[in-house]
């Protein structure tokens, strides 16, 4: 099997690759809610892994309904234990959030000095 044409397939898409665009805040609350919500997000999937190999059987257990309630929940246990102070990602999440607008600032005001 040659897997030559997958690696320049794949280089290739690297190279016209957009980098996001970056939208900046005057807010520091924003960038708060921001983390905190990637902070639950990562832990909902954290724990649904926990989950993976766990199977419901019983009168009351199983079936495609619950595979969607469990994720939804555990998504919404996510946001609960990030509300109780989570494990810290959010602090560090804003961080680089704050920092990469200082960055984008600086960047764009840089042309406007020279001026």
């Amino acid at each position: 099997m040659d897997i030559s044409g997958t690696v320049d397939l794949t280089q290739q898409a690297a190279r016209y690759a957009q980098p996001p665009t970056l939208k900046g805040t005057s807010d520091p609350s924003k960038a708060r809610e921001t983390a905190e919500s990637f902070e639950a997000f990562f832990i909902g999937q954290y724990i649904e892994q926990m989950y993976t190999g766990i199977k419901t059987d019983g009168m009351f257990g199983g079936g495609q309904g619950e595979s969607v309630f469990r994720s939804m929940m555990l998504q919404e246990y996510g946001k609960i234990i990030t509300q109780a102070g989570g494990i810290g990602i959010a602090d560090s999440v804003q961080k680089a959030i704050l920092e990469m607008q200082e960055k984008a600032d600086s960047a764009t005001q840089q042309p406007e000095q020279t001026k």
